[in-house]
C-alpha cells in the first residue's frame, strides 16, 4: 500500500523532534532549540539523516504554524493588559524598536546587505523572545521582581508593534518606489480595521459564546474557536493584510471572554503540533555553508543586538522615570531576540524580498543569543554596582531626581493625563466607527442598493442611512459634560483655551466624516453643509428613541469588555460595593448671597450640567426629600446633593465653598441616626421581574420618579453597575435597581415589589 510523502515526512519531522526536545528537555535546554537542531538535522544540508522530500506542504504546514503562534500571542493579550502596563512599558518598547530598526538597518548596509535585506534585518533584531525571557526568569527565580514585571509589560506592547511593522514591511515589499503616504494610509486603514473589529467583536462574540456554551462540548469549542481564527484570517487577507494579523486579533478577542483558559487549553495541543513543524522548517533553511561563509556577519550582529537592545531598552526605561537599577536590569533581560524575528524573516522570504542568507544568519544570532540572556541577566548587578562607582555624583543625582519607583503611579492621578487618555479613546473608537459606517454605506450599500433602484436614489438613500446609523456616535464623541473635563475648566483659567481647542479638534474630526458621504456620492463640498449636518445628527442623537438604543449598545459592550474582571469578582464573592466607593453625599447652608439662588432647579440643570443631584432641601421646619423642578434654594436652606466625588469636589468650586473635611459616602450617610425617620432618606434595590409597570420602559417613562416619588441611582445589569443612568436608558428584566427616596416612598415601593437588598 502507497504511503502519501506527506505522511511519511510528518514521521520523520515528528520522531526526530520528540527525540531531540526530549534530549534539550533532560540537559535544560529551550524546546525552540530543540526544534530548530531537529529541522537541520532532516533537512538537505545533513545527509547523513531521513530527508524530508515534500517541502511545499512543510511550508504550508509551517505557515499554519505562524497562525497558531499569533492566535495564541492574541489569547494572551487582552485589552485590560494593555492598560496595565502603563507608559513604561510603552516608552521602553517604542524607543527599543526604533532604536533597534536603526542600528539594524545600518548595520546590515554596512555589511554589504541589500536595503530590503538591511531593513527586515532592523525589524528582526527589535524584537525580543518572551519564550527566552520567561524560561530565564524562572531558571533564576526572578518572577515577582518589580523589573521583572517591567520585562513582561514591554514584551506586550512589542508584540503590538510587531504586528504594525508586519503591515508597513509588507506595504514597502510589495511597491519598492512607495512613499510615506502609502505607508501611512496602510497603517491608518490597518487601525481603523482593528478598531472596528475588537468593537464588533467585543460587543458580538461573547453574548454568542454565552449563549451557545451550553450545548458546546470540547470538540464543538474547539472547531469554533479555530473557525474564528480563521475567519479572521480570511478577512485580514481579504483586506490587503498579513495573516498573522487575523490570527492576532481573533485570539485577541476570545481573550476577552470568560471562556478564554478553556479555549486556551483546548488548543494548546494543535499550536504546539504546528508551532513544532514552523521551528522544524526554520532549522531546515539552516545552511552550514553559509553559517561559515557569514561567520564575520553573524558575530557583528550579534554583538550588535545584545549591546544595542541593552542601550536602547536601558535608555527607553530611564526616559520613562525608572530608576537606573531597573533599567538596566529591564535592558540585560531584553537583549535577545526570538520567534517573532522568525515570523519576520519567514515573511520576507515569503514575499520574495529577503536574500536566502539572511534566515540561517537571524537563527544563528537567535541560538547564541539564548545562551546569553541568563548570563547577561546573572551579570546585570554587577555590571551596575561598576556603573555607580564610576559616573559622577552630580549626573546620580540628577538621574534620582529624574527618576522616580511610583513616578508612573503618580503621573495616573493627574487630572490631564486621565482627560488626554479617554479624550483619545474616544476619539479613536467614536470616530472609528462613524467612518467605517461611512465606507461600509459607500462601499458596500450603495451598490447594492444601485441594484435595485437609480443611482440617484440609491445615493440618496445610502447618505441618509449612514447619517441615521451615525447619530448616535456623535454625542459620545463629543462628551462636552464630564467630571474631568469641569474639573480642569474650573482648575485654572489657563486651561480653558487648550480644552477648548481639543474640543474644537473633535468638532473638526466629525465634521470631516460627515463630509465623506456627500463629497463621495454627490461630489459637494460646501464646509457650512457639514456643520448643519453634524448639528442634525447631534439632535438626532439626543433623542430618546436613539439615545435608548444606543445606551443598550453601549451597556452590553461594556458588559463583554469587563466580562472577565466580573466574573472574577463574583467567584470572589464580592458584593456591590459600587455604592460605598462611587457615590458621595454632602450638605451645605445656602449663602446669603449666590447666583444659584431663586433660580428653579429646572433651570440651574446641575444634574446634566455637573452630575450632581439636589436630593433634600430643609427650609425650617419645612423638609423637600427629592424636591420638584419648580422647587428653588433660599438663602439658609440646608442643601443635600450627591453625585461622584470629583462632581461633588467640582461642585464644591461651583458654588464657592470649602470642601467638608471628609465626605461621607451614600451608605455611610443612611447609617448615620435621624431624630425624625419619617424625613429622611433611605435607599433600596429592587430585582426586576419583568412584570412591573416601569420593566421594558425607559427611566424617563417608567415614571419612577413621578409614581414613587424615588430617585433612581443606578442599573446593574449582569454585574456591570451603571451610575446615575441617562433617562433614556431602558430599564430591563434581570436589572437591579438602586432608588432613593424618603423612608415611605422606598418602603411603599419595596412593598410593592421583591425587595433585592436591605434598606
Amino acid at each position: 500500500m502507497h504511503i502519501p510523502v506527506l505522511i511519511s515526512d510528518l514521521a520523520v519531522m515528528l520522531i526526530t523532534a520528540g527525540l531531540i526536545t526530549i534530549l534539550f528537555k533532560k540537559i535544560k535546554q529551550p524546546l525552540v532549540l530543540g526544534h530548530i537542531l531537529a529541522g537541520f538535522l532532516i533537512s538537505s544540508y545533513f545527509p547523513f539523516f531521513p530527508t524530508v522530500v515534500d517541502t511545499d506542504s512543510i511550508t504550508t504546514w509551517s505557515e499554519i504554524g505562524i497562525i497558531f503562534l499569533m492566535f495564541h500571542l492574541g489569547l494572551e493579550f487582552n485589552l485590560h493588559k494593555l492598560a496595565r502596563v502603563g507608559s513604561t512599558a510603552i516608552i521602553t518598547a517604542i524607543v527599543e524598536v526604533i532604536g533597534i530598526l536603526a542600528v539594524g538597518f545600518l548595520a546590515g548596509r554596512l555589511l554589504g546587505f541589500g536595503v530590503m535585506d538591511s531593513v527586515f534585518l532592523g525589524g528582526m533584531l527589535s524584537m525580543s523572545s518572551t519564550t527566552i525571557i520567561i524560561k530565564a526568569f524562572d531558571e533564576l527565580q526572578l518572577r515577582g521582581k518589580k523589573f521583572t514585571e517591567l520585562v513582561f509589560g514591554t514584551l506586550v506592547i512589542e508584540d503590538i508593534v510587531g504586528i504594525f511593522m508586519m503591515v508597513i514591511l509588507s506595504t514597502i515589499s510589495v511597491s519598492k518606489n512607495v512613499t510615506g503616504g502609502q505607508v501611512a494610509g496602510s497603517l491608518s486603514l490597518m487601525i481603523l480595521y482593528l478598531i472596528i473589529w475588537l468593537i464588533l467583536g467585543i460587543y458580538f462574540l461573547p453574548t454568542f459564546l454565552n449563549r451557545t456554551i451550553k450545548l458546546m462540548n470540547d470538540e464543538m469549542l474547539l472547531i469554533v474557536s479555530l473557525g474564528v481564527c480563521f475567519g479572521m484570517v480570511i478577512l485580514a487577507n481579504a483586506l490587503g493584510f498579513s495573516s498573522a494579523l487575523g490570527a492576532f486579533l481573533s485570539g485577541s478577542l476570545l481573550a476577552g471572554t470568560v471562556h478564554v483558559e478553556r479555549i486556551e487549553h483546548l488548543t494548546k495541543g494543535v499550536k504546539d503540533l504546528f508551532g513544532a513543524v514552523f521551528f522544524l522548517s526554520v532549522g531546515m533553511l539552516v545552511n552550514p555553508q553559509t553559517l561559515v561563509d557569514y561567520a564575520a556577519p553573524i558575530i557583528v550582529i550579534t554583538a550588535v543586538t545584545i549591546f544595542g537592545k541593552l542601550i536602547f531598552s536601558s535608555l527607553g526605561m530611564l526616559l520613562s522615570g525608572q530608576t537606573l537599577d531597573n533599567a538596566l536590569k529591564c535592558g540585560f533581560s531584553l537583549a535577545q531576540i526570538g520567534e517573532f524575528a522568525f515570523i519576520i524573516a519567514s515573511l520576507g522570504m515569503s514575499l520574495g524580498v529577503t536574500g536566502d542568507y539572511l534566515y540561517p544568519i537571524v537563527v544563528s544570532v537567535s541560538v547564541i543569543t539564548t545562551f546569553t540572556t541568563p548570563f547577561c541577566i546573572k551579570t546585570a548587578p554587577k555590571f551596575i554596582s561598576v556603573i555607580e562607582k564610576h559616573l559622577p555624583d552630580n549626573l546620580v543625582a540628577k538621574l534620582n531626581k529624574y527618576t522616580s519607583e511610583d513616578q508612573a503611579e503618580k503621573e495616573k492621578d493627574n487630572d490631564w493625563y486621565l482627560y488626554i487618555k479617554k479624550y483619545f479613546r474616544r476619539v479613536v473608537v467614536f470616530g472609528g466607527l462613524m467612518l467605517a459606517i461611512a465606507i461600509f454605506g459607500i462601499h458596500v450599500a450603495e451598490p447594492a442598493l444601485s441594484g435595485y433602484m437609480s443611482k440617484t436614489a440609491a445615493d440618496t438613500l445610502t447618505c441618509v442611512l449612514i447619517y441615521v446609523f451615525m447619530a448616535p456616535f456623535v454625542g459620545p464623541m463629543m462628551n462636552l459634560h464630564n467630571n474631568l473635563f469641569t474639573s480642569l475648566w474650573l482648575k485654572r483659567k489657563s486651561f480653558r483655551l487648550p480644552l477648548i481647542v481639543l474640543n474644537l479638534i473633535k468638532v473638526a474630526i466629525a465634521v470631516s466624516i460627515a463630509m465623506i458621504p456627500l463629497a463621495v456620492l454627490f461630489n459637494v463640498k460646501a464646509i457650512w453643509l457639514f456643520f448643519i449636518i453634524v448639528g442634525i445628527m447631534v439632535i438626532l442623537g439626543r433623542s430618546d428613541g436613539m439615545t435608548g438604543w444606543y445606551l443598550q449598545l453601549e451597556t452590553r459592550f461594556l458588559r463583554n469588555f469587563n466580562e472577565r474582571i466580573i466574573k472574577r469578582e463574583e467567584a470572589l464573592g464580592m458584593k456591590e460595593t459600587w455604592l460605598d466607593d462611587k457615590l458621595h453625599i454632602i450638605s451645605f447652608f445656602a449663602p446669603k448671597e449666590g447666583e444659584f439662588l431663586g433660580t428653579p432647579l429646572r433651570e440651574l440643570d446641575w444634574g446634566y450640567r455637573y452630575n450632581v443631584y439636589v436630593v433634600k432641601i430643609q427650609r425650617g421646619t419645612h423638609t423637600y426629600i427629592l424636591p420638584k423642578e419648580n422647587v428653588s434654594i433660599q438663602a439658609g436652606d440646608k442643601v443635600y446633593v450627591v453625585g461622584e466625588e470629583m462632581a461633588i469636589m467640582n461642585f464644591y468650586k461651583i458654588i464657592d465653598s470649602e470642601p467638608c473635611k471628609r465626605m461621607r459616602t451614600v451608605r455611610q450617610f443612611m447609617d448615620s441616626g435621624y431624630p425624625d425617620v419619617d424625613k429622611a432618606l433611605a435607599i433600596c434595590a429592587v430585582k426586576i421581574t419583568g412584570q412591573e409597570d416601569f420593566a421594558g420602559k425607559s427611566i424617563k417613562n417608567g415614571n419612577v420618579r413621578s409614581h414613587w416619588n424615588c430617585m433612581i441611582l443606578g442599573l446593574q445589569r449582569k454585574g456591570l453597575t451603571v451610575i446615575m443612568p441617562n433617562a433614556s436608558m431602558i430599564i430591563s428584566k434581570g436589572d437591579i435597581m438602586w432608588v432613593m427616596g424618603s423612608n415611605n416612598n422606598v418602603g411603599r415601593l419595596a412593598s410593592e415589589y421583591d425587595e433585592y437588598s436591605e434598606e
